[in-house]
Parts: C-alpha cells; structure tokens; sequence
C-alpha cells in the first residue's frame, strides 16, 4: 500500500507544480492589479483628471458613492459609474 500511495503522490506532483506557477504568474498579479485600482477609485477626488474605459479624458467635478460626476469641458458634466474609471491622469503627463 505504501508504494501505491507515493506513486499516486509522484503522479500528482507535476500537476501541484503546475497550478503553483500558474497562480504566482496570473493569479497573484491580477489580485494586486484589482486591489490597486480599488484603492486608486477610492481616492478620487474633485479636481483629478482621469481617463474612462472609453478613453475620455475628464476632470472630477464630485464623487459620489455609486457615481462621480465629470466634466468633460466647460459645458458638459455628466455622470460616470465608478467601474468605468480606467485610471487616474497623473500631473504633468495629460499631454503624453
């Protein structure tokens, strides 16, 4: 029985090794990409300028919980659910 047991455990070893390297690769990175952009949600505050999933460039006008409102240019504000900020603009590199 035990030669049957560590020949079950051998087999199983490349499959072990696999979903390790798997889950340090894909898995953890993405947990920390997602952790990061919920904490750049978090910190929005009037005045950011940002960029939707869209591509538009805005300035924050309010956050609010579900929505942020933005302006788009002097006359357009509209509002903007919260899943749909791509990322933040930092200063100094709206042009780049």
């Amino acid at each position: 029985m035990g030669a049957e047991q560590g020949s079950m455990i051998g087999s199983f070893l490349p499959l072990i090794i696999l979903f390790a390297i798997f889950y340090f690769l894909i898995i953890r990175p993405q947990q920390k990409q997602q952790k990061a952009h919920k904490q750049m949600l978090e910190s929005l505050a009037k005045g950011d300028k940002i960029i939707t999933s869209g591509g538009l460039i805005a300035e924050i006008v309010k956050p609010e919980e579900d929505f942020i409102k933005i302006k788009l240019n002097d006359d357009t504000i509209v509002k903007l659910d919260r899943a749909f900020v791509a990322k933040k603009v930092e200063t100094g590199n709206e042009n780049a």
